[in-house]
């Protein structure tokens, strides 16, 4: 299902500031894929969104009409940009309508869910990508390269933070959101620790900050701090918060360091290591992202960032909240 030209049509599920602001500015640099199509339950948007970027009427819908994508071929991925207790339901709706799919992250609320988004994809021959950008951005890889090849030997220490100082609306409720402050900016700390050196964590520790809002967080946490323990004596220090601003990754080799401030951000990232200013060309993150995905699927090979990467962060997810509320040390089971 492709046109001429090579490139994949994606539709984007969900039409919030994300898919605004990001996504849909991104797909008009990507080389293998483009937009051909939107699902949204605001008539006022999809019309909007039909005049900048020249969609068809065949290739908008919304939620009620969304299974018939089904019959759509220009459309060969489905990119779910919905709050995180809706990703299973679209994922799975998608896979059955026989489309590829990426999926936002964090990948599910649950790991039940998560599991059954990799079945239902797995079933229907589809692939299953998170949204992880940063695997596709140079400062990170470098901290990946620097980390996985042992450059300065071992880490031993690991330090990630990410925090916002303000959010509203679903990402405020536990129905929707899955959870507070580690679903939404505390994943990437996850990611970070995990990527840097390619490994998981065995065991988590966490604890719950104060609330400095109590009126605003009273479904889910506003802010975290966790430990994450790893073979061979590797500790990941991790934070994360929705009222204050943080971003950083640093990481403590036997033989040196390599660092990045800001660490997570849509742009502007920098790094130092011990041989000294880290200097890559900036690219569009998501367009990077969308490429590799795509390609992926053009050559009939894995995702670069498949679900099984999301629920592998679900289940690290679930062993923090569960040492949060319990004070204890949990193990991570995979």
């Amino acid at each position: 299902m492709e046109r001429t030209d090579g490139k994949l049509g994606i539709a984007l599920v969900g039409l919030g500031s994300y898919s605004a602001s990001q996504l849909a500015p991104a797909l008009q640099e990507t080389q293998h894929c483009y937009l051909a199509g939107i699902v949204s339950g605001s008539a006022e948007k999809a019309a909007s969104w039909k005049e900048q970027y020249g969609l068809a009427d065949e290739c908008i819908y919304d939620y009620n009409s969304f299974d018939s994508i089904v019959d759509n071929p220009a459309i060969d991925i489905v990119y779910i940009v919905l709050p995180n207790a809706l990703h299973a339901q679209y994922v799975i709706r998608a896979a059955a309508a026989g489309k590829h799919v990426i999926c936002e992250k964090p990948m599910a609320t649950t790991v039940e869910d998560a599991l059954s988004m990799i079945d239902a994809c797995s079933k229907a021959g589809v692939s299953l990508s998170i949204g992880y950008r940063l695997h596709f951005e140079p400062y990170n890889q470098e901290m990946m390269r620097l980390g996985n090849t042992q450059k300065y030997g071992p880490v031993q220490k690991l330090t990630a933070r990410d925090g916002l100082e303000d959010v509203s609306g679903w990402r405020l409720k536990k129905a929707l959101a899955g959870g507070g402050a580690l679903m939404d900016v505390g994943i990437y700390c996850v990611q970070a620790a995990n990527y840097v050196m390619n490994m998981t964590p065995i065991a988590v520790t966490a604890e719950e900050g104060k609330k400095t809002k109590p009126q605003d967080f009273t479904e889910v946490e506003e802010s975290m701090a966790f430990q994450l323990e790893y073979s061979g004596g590797y500790i990941a220090y991790c934070a994360c918060s929705y009222t204050q601003v943080m971003d950083e990754l640093h990481a403590e080799a036997s033989n040196g360091f390599f660092s990045l401030q800001p660490a997570f951000a849509y742009e502007g990232i920098k790094g130092k290591a011990s041989y000294g200013e880290m200097a890559f060309e900036a690219i569009n993150q998501q367009a990077a992202q969308m490429d590799a995905i795509a390609a992926a699927i053009k050559a009939h090979k894995p995702s670069p960032v498949p679900g099984e990467t999301g629920l592998q962060d679900i289940k690290i997810i679930a062993a923090l909240y569960t040492a949060m509320r319990s004070g204890a040390r949990v193990l991570v089971h995979y």
